[in-house]
Formats: structure tokens, sequence, C-alpha cells
């Protein structure tokens, strides 16, 4: 999948990969596309929680060698 930019927040905890991620989607176009990588768990929710209320698009998410990927497209 093609993506503008890619976050890498792996090895933290809630908050920091959603606020990480709200900071990084801050800085871009709107239809741009944001990798992020994490390690944690509760990210799953998380990301989902954070698309809903934003507005921001859950493009896809999925998880390979204990890496969880979420591209999220700018509103």
């Amino acid at each position: 999948m093609q993506y503008d930019r890619e976050l890498d927040v792996k090895g933290l905890n809630c908050p920091l990969p959603i606020l990480r991620t709200k900071k990084a989607l801050a800085e871009m176009q709107s239809g741009q596309t944001l990798r992020v990588l994490a390690t944690d768990p509760g990210s799953v929710k998380d990301f989902q929680a954070f698309a809903r209320q934003t507005g921001n698009e859950l493009v896809s998410s999925g998880m390979a060698d204990n890496v969880y990927e979420y591209v999220l497209k700018r509103k």
C-alpha cells in the first residue's frame, strides 16, 4: 500500500502513539496517508476510537511480527 509518511511509535505505550499520530496528521495535507507502526496491544482500540472521534479514516490495520500497522487518511 502506498502512503505519504511513516511514523514509528514502536516501544511507546498509550497515550504516546495516539499523541504522536495526532501531531503527524496535523502537519499533513487533507487526503494524505500516514502509516503508523506500533507495538502497544492497546493501540488496536485506541486507533479505532481515534479515527472515529477525529474523522480521519482508518484505511487499514493489521499485525505482523508483533508489530501493529495502521494506515490513516487525513480528513
